[in-house]
C-alpha cells in the first residue's frame, strides 16, 4: 500500500509493507525539486535514517532499472 500527498515544496510518498513477517518500517519519499529524499525508522538505533539522491542520481537509478548487470553512463543533455 502506498500513499501520496501533494506538500508546498515537495511530493510526498509513504509506502507502507504489507507483505509476509517479517515487515519493514514505512518508507517515506520525498520529492522536491533539486532532490530526492528516503527516510526510514530503523527500530535497532531507535532513529530514523535518511538518504539524499541528486536528480541525476534518480535518473541513473530509474535507467538501471531496465538494464542488465554491467558499468552504464548516462548522456544528460546540457539545459540552460
Amino acid at each position: 500500500m502506498f500513499t501520496i500527498e501533494h506538500e508546498f515544496d515537495a511530493t510526498v510518498i509513504t509506502l507502507v509493507d504489507e507483505g509476509a513477517a517479517p515487515l519493514q518500517e514505512d518508507l517515506t519519499i520525498s520529492a522536491f525539486s533539486e532532490c530526492v529524499t528516503l527516510e526510514q525508522f530503523d527500530p535497532r538505533t531507535d532513529r530514523t535514517e535518511k538518504i539524499t539522491l541528486s536528480m541525476a542520481q534518480i535518473q541513473d537509478l530509474a535507467a538501471a532499472l531496465d538494464l542488465p548487470e554491467g558499468v552504464y553512463r548516462l548522456r544528460r543533455e546540457v539545459t540552460e
